[in-house]
């Protein structure tokens, strides 16, 4: 189990990553949601990584794709998707996390429509990388 607390370290790298994701989402409609998507060529910045990950279609055609992270005794993976996304428009407004960066919240006007569950440690800290490789094809 990961979690932040003052017992493990972060270097900001979860709290970057979140911010990541709702520079793209924030403003727009989730319209799509695609699990284990072949991530766009050349967008892996991780030499260990799965090459595929989800991905998230928004209503401008923005997609924005997360994919699982590993390097040695660090990583970051995607556990659950748990959709909550409305019959009706909505318009993503934040992206919070809880539960010491285990739960990620894509929040509307109308409440979560999306619902990260993830798994992550920082391994030795400030040695190895973690957080999700996030790739944008516009």
């Amino acid at each position: 189990m990961s979690y932040y607390d003052d017992q493990h370290e972060n270097d900001s790298t979860m709290l970057d990553n979140i911010a990541e994701v709702a520079d793209e989402v924030v403003g727009h409609r989730i319209i799509e949601v695609n699990r284990d998507v072949a991530l766009p060529a050349g967008s892996s910045r991780w030499y260990y990584g799965g090459g595929r990950g989800l991905e998230l279609v928004l209503d401008n055609g923005t997609r924005v794709y997360l994919s699982d992270t590993s390097d040695c005794c660090a990583y970051t993976e995607l556990e659950a998707i748990i959709e909550h996304l409305p019959e009706m428009d909505h318009i993503i407004t934040a992206v919070q996390q809880s539960d010491g960066f285990e739960k990620w919240h894509f929040i509307a006007d109308l409440g979560e429509v999306l619902e990260l569950q993830v798994g992550w440690s920082e391994g030795n800290p400030y040695y190895y990388g973690y957080g999700f490789d996030v790739a944008v094809t516009r």
